[in-house]
């Protein structure tokens, strides 16, 4: 059995504009990166983000970004002894009622303890990155603010 996941949600935003504030390192700074996001993402770039509820400055290997389709990006799985990359695939859908359908997966998380236990920890931040999203998008409000500090 492999360990990967997907969560998703629509968000009552055009694709563009939903897409725009995951790559955009000053928006994604607003409401998900509550440390900061450093770089915009593009295929082959090296951006950094910092989280207050994760201490420390996390590269993420941007692989392939389609303008308001998809990004797809490594980073270093949450495993101390053994570090490795997971890979996560962020795709957006364009609905017909104008409304935007981010779905992200994440797999590669290897079959171990230290794996299952990263693995829920990431599913259960990439929802909550969904809502952030969600919340900043439809009414400039940031869930994140204060909440790990």
């Amino acid at each position: 059995m492999e360990l990967k996941f997907s969560v998703g949600g629509r968000i009552a935003r055009p694709v563009s504009e939903v897409f725009e504030a995951v790559v955009n390192p000053e928006t994604l700074s607003r409401y998900f990166t509550t440390g900061g996001a450093e770089g915009r993402m593009k295929t082959g770039t090296v951006v950094y983000w910092s989280f207050h509820d994760f201490p420390g400055r996390f590269p993420v290997d941007i692989i392939e970004v389609v303008d308001n389709e998809r990004i797809v990006f490594e980073w270093d799985s949450d495993d101390p002894d053994t570090p490795y990359k997971v890979r996560t695939t962020m795709e957006f859908e364009a609905l017909e009622d104008g409304r935007t359908l981010v779905t992200i997966r994440e797999e590669g998380w290897r079959q171990t303890p230290a794996g299952l236990k990263a693995s829920y920890g990431n599913c259960s931040g990439w929802m909550q990155m969904l809502c952030a999203l969600k919340a900043w998008t439809e009414h400039g409000i940031n869930l994140r603010e204060g909440m790990f500090q």
